[in-house]
């Protein structure tokens, strides 16, 4: 088991400087200065040794502009793959360096990560991340000149192999898990998906009965979180992003009311509209208008908003923008580290333009509400109820349902026009799949796929169920199915 180790770092500004004297901070000076100088913005990682050490060309991966450029999870995603594996040098492999690693080293890595009974035994999709974030890093750092060569060993790609007339295969690492696109989607259907809310997240009873012995605290506002996943297919740290400004007003008489997910707060910069259920939206105002209200009160009243480092102010509640660095942007180019620090003046006092506030009234963080489903799944067992969630498992679930619907309500349509006409139809309304594809924020439509096999499954499930009750049993068929199967013959 590895502990101690590197650790992950994320820069900041405003940082009060040691009581005590340091050499370093004396030769960089003013470390605001330093950083304005140097272009580097408040969050970029950089990895610090176990003894302190700041190792300068590691590093400068991160400053790299294809890196500095990349959304704050993908930054932080790479910096913490990278520890993992500089952890497991360090030790289990006699303390070496990024700079020492050989393919043998990668190998009993590889062992340790996904097979040994003592280690974590991470998933296919897991392993073929961190694989793909690793080989980044060697790759530019041999391209650099500080490596003679990857400690990731690379073969041809099968894709490559098979092109006609490809002159230089393009080669991929040998040890990811050649397992291919994951094919199994984890999902709940509509019912499932109630019953794992409202016994785990509300705090009913398995009969459906609200349970005296329930302790959990904003029901309301988890299940509305909860449904607006499913109903949308949000990722959770999207979903976590969202301020009130993303909040759309139902206009009368629709069924759904679209809002935009910004660039910055979308994951790979997929900025899309969402479509937003009424029932839905009626439950998340309720909860601004209730819950979320009360947490802001005992925030003021604590004097927690005057405690922000660094706030950023929205003076007229009608405008939302803010100045940072001497121009004003609005609420919809800052990211999810300065929403975290962005606060409303109300007439009745500052509080966050964070849609989603924790039990303090401040922005709630996707690990708080990972712990939420966390919770929902434990409670369910305790209850014998056999259902679990995650978060990407609700975004899965929309997936499938809206493909399922579409396609039918596709079909359906189809099928009673003429040729001439299903042309036209098609032209204007398009392939399910790249719709559901568009709402997810798939840069490919080969991505959105895998949920067609989910649909494939289904299908088989009914046609299974189809299967007559007489098929388990040993002895002769009734006699009305053998005709059945002798007219079926004829």
């Amino acid at each position: 088991m590895v502990t101690g180790g590197w650790r992950v770092v994320f820069t900041a500004r405003g940082l009060a400087r040691p009581l005590v004297y340091e050499p370093l901070l004396e030769m960089v000076g003013d470390l605001d200065e330093w950083l304005d100088e140097h272009g580097v913005l408040d969050g970029q990682p950089f990895l610090i040794s176990s003894d302190g050490g700041y190792d300068v060309a590691l590093n400068r991966y991160f400053e790299q502009a294809r890196m500095s450029a990349a959304p704050w999870n993908t930054q932080a995603a790479h910096a913490r793959d990278l520890k993992n594996f500089l952890d497991f040098l360090w030790a289990n492999r006699s303390g070496k360096s990024w700079r020492e690693a050989a393919p043998e080293d990668r190998a009993a890595y590889e062992r340790w990560r996904r097979k040994d009974p003592l280690g974590p035994r991470v998933e296919h999709a897991t392993w073929d991340r961190e694989v793909a974030t690793v080989n980044g890093f060697f790759a530019w750092a041999v391209g650099l000149g500080y490596l003679d060569a990857s400690p990731i060993v690379q073969r041809p790609s099968r894709a490559s192999r098979r092109r006609p007339g490809a002159r230089q295969p393009g080669m991929i690492p040998a040890e990811s898990s050649h397992t291919g696109p994951r094919r199994h989607v984890e999902w709940l259907t509509p019912a499932m998906y109630r019953h794992w809310r409202d016994v785990g997240v509300r705090g009913f009873s398995p009969s459906g009965l609200p349970d005296p012995g329930f302790r959990g605290r904003f029901g309301s506002r988890n299940a509305a979180f909860t449904d607006l996943m499913i109903r949308t297919g949000l990722r959770l740290s999207e979903q976590v992003g969202l301020s009130l400004y993303e909040l759309p007003v139902l206009a009368p008489g629709k069924l759904n009311a679209r809002t935009w997910l910004p660039a910055p707060i979308a994951k790979g910069g997929s900025a899309r509209s969402i479509y937003i259920p009424a029932g839905v939206l009626k439950d998340v105002r309720d909860y601004v208008e209730i819950e979320r209200a009360e947490a802001v009160e005992r925030a003021r009243r604590d004097g927690l908003y005057e405690l922000v480092d660094d706030p950023l102010i929205i003076e007229d509640p009608a405008g939302p923008v803010v100045r940072i660095g001497g121009r004003q942007l609005p609420v919809g180019k800052l990211g999810h580290r300065d929403r975290a620090q962005l606060l409303v003046r109300t007439g009745d006092g500052l509080e966050p333009a964070a849609l989603w506030l924790n039990e303090s009234g401040l922005p709630g963080t996707s690990a708080g509400y990972c712990e939420i489903f966390k919770d929902a799944n434990r409670r369910c067992l305790r209850h014998g109820v056999a259902l679990t969630a995650q978060a990407h498992a609700l975004r899965h679930s929309f997936a499938v349902i809206e493909l399922e619907h579409l396609w039918r309500g596709h079909l359906e349509q189809l099928q009673a026009m003429t040729p001439q006409g299903r042309m036209t139809y098609q032209r204007v309304y398009g392939d399910p799949l790249l719709w559901v594809s568009r709402r997810l924020g798939h840069r490919s439509i080969e991505t959105t796929a895998i949920y067609l096999h989910t649909l494939q499954e289904l299908e088989m499930e009914t046609r299974l169920a189809l299967i007559p009750d007489w098929w388990e049993h040993t002895g002769p068929a009734p006699a009305d199915d053998h005709l059945g199967c002798q007219e079926d013959m004829a």
